[in-house]
């Protein structure tokens, strides 16, 4: 099954393996959203990972990963709830073009070296003035994978190896993560210090992966072929969808802001109101009686124009 993020433990309980394949939330996320293949790309292995991380919070809130520099990509940033809730977005400086020899996030992000990579754990019920945690580091190593290893070593202190692969139809990936303060299992016989063995056992066979098989084999299928030596703790399958929480009543009401005047200034100029969500680029249209009808529902709320509908 596509669209679902699988977990599962390694019998001494030392290894957490995850891996993720997503097709349908991905297409969604990308319907409206015109990106350059290698943006669509660095985009989804951001957003595979996101997923990858949220699945282990204990708390309901949300993972956002966003990296941030001064070369031709301004922007990449994904944000993923505790259920896994997903939306991503990237974009270019005003005016940049990819180099069509650009191979690498430090040529995209990091010209000036001043490239940013922040993780922000945000609990959904954090009281107004209560600031978020954030871990905010330069911008090391010339993958996706890499960037966020070389965090969650020295930020997490957590030995973590990520593989991810992204395009327009799919992107997957797939984390391995030592599980903290270890203990060998009750009913294991091998002497303690063999969680070294079982992590450089599942890395080794982790790395004998390439990106377009990864990004090409549903999970169930990557798993077996992986380890199937290998007896693994399985956990329940958890769903990802995509998620924006932009919808038009939202748009509606930011118009009524603006006031009439303004509107109608646009609309002589435009014949309509056009705004696109800056995260996602879902477009959202108002013409003259869309616009008429924003402030008669103020009065009469069945007056406003279209519906409420989050996608």
């Amino acid at each position: 099954m596509s669209d679902t993020l699988k977990k599962y433990l390694t019998t001494d309980r030392s290894t957490r393996i995850q891996a993720l394949h997503l097709t349908q939330a991905w297409q969604t996320g990308l319907a409206h959203q015109d990106l350059p293949p290698l943006l669509v790309s660095l985009l989804g292995e951001l957003a595979a990972a996101s997923v990858l991380l949220a699945g282990n919070i204990k708390f309901d809130g949300s993972v956002v990963l966003q990296l941030q520099g001064n070369g031709p990509v301004h922007l990449i940033m994904v944000e993923c709830t505790s259920a896994l809730d997903l939306r991503a977005t990237a974009h270019l400086r005003e005016g940049a073009a990819l180099p069509a020899d650009t191979t690498t996030l430090q040529d995209l992000l990091n010209a000036d070296g001043q490239g940013r990579f922040m993780v922000m754990l945000d609990p959904a019920g954090r009281q107004a003035g209560t600031p978020a945690y954030q871990g905010i580091v330069p911008l090391e190593g010339d993958t996706i994978a890499a960037v966020l290893e070389h965090y969650m070593k020295h930020s997490e202190q957590l030995d973590t190896r990520l593989w991810l692969a992204a395009d327009a139809h799919a992107c997957a990936g797939l984390l391995l993560q030592r599980m903290p303060n270890e203990s060998p299992a009750t009913d294991d016989p091998r002497p303690f210090g063999h969680a070294d063995t079982t992590w450089t056992h599942c890395t080794t066979l982790a790395g004998t992966l390439d990106r377009d098989e990864l990004r090409a084999t549903d999970s169930d299928t990557l798993i077996r072929r992986l380890f199937w030596e290998d007896d693994l703790l399985s956990f329940p399958a958890q769903d990802v969808r995509w998620h924006c929480p932009c919808s038009r009543e939202r748009v509606a009401s930011m118009l009524r802001t603006l006031g009439h005047r303004e509107l109608e200034d646009i609309l002589n100029e435009q014949g309509c109101v056009h705004i696109t969500c800056n995260f996602c680029g879902q477009p959202y249209d108002f013409d003259a009686q869309d616009c008429t009808a924003l402030f008669a529902c103020a009065i009469d709320p069945s007056l406003a124009p279209g519906s409420d509908t989050v996608h």
